[in-house]
């Protein structure tokens, strides 16, 4: 049963990660990203690292590309972007996204039913205070350069989007 599972799952990461890479448009790829991080997150659910799997939601799927599609929102401004958002909300478009989000669910809440979590593979359970020694331990100096590699990429992004625009509008 785990093995099913787990193929589902990583069937879909894969999908939906070449999907990402495909699309034109930044915001569709995003949702896209966004499908194969939950997949992740329920591969790690699945090798018995509940936890990561939710880190792996919070921070990646939550606050990462939040912050990425606040860069795609920042970036679209100009006349079009009404016509842009009339394309990206027809109904077509969602359909891709949901119908992979929906058979993730579905192997979740099959993983969650079974018999006192069966469907995870046996291995030692890394608790928080593990992770978060770990993170302010030998790991400081990393989650800080990565921390401010993510903030530089945010500003370079407003400067380079906002050079663009304003040649743009100088025409």
């Amino acid at each position: 049963m785990v093995y099913w599972l787990f193929l589902v799952s990583c069937g879909i990461a894969i999908f939906a990660a070449l999907m990402a890479i495909t699309r034109l448009n930044a915001s569709h790829a995003l949702i896209y990203l966004v499908i194969t991080l939950l997949a992740l997150a329920v591969v790690f659910f699945l090798l018995g690292a509940p936890f990561a799997a939710a880190l792996q939601i919070v921070i990646y799927a939550g606050a990462i590309v939040v912050l990425f599609l606040f860069v795609v929102m920042m970036l679209n401004l100009g006349r079009r972007s009404v016509e842009r958002e009339r394309q990206w909300l027809l109904p077509g478009i969602w359909v891709i996204p949901s119908i992979l989000a929906g058979g993730l669910f579905i192997v979740l809440g099959i993983a969650l039913i079974g018999a006192e979590n069966q469907a995870m593979i046996e291995g030692e359970m890394i608790g928080p205070r593990r992770v978060g020694a770990a993170m302010i331990g030998p790991y400081v100096l990393g989650v800080e350069l990565a921390g401010i590699l993510l903030l530089a990429g945010l500003v370079g992004a407003y400067h380079l989007g906002r050079r663009y625009l304003d040649e743009r509008r100088e025409r």
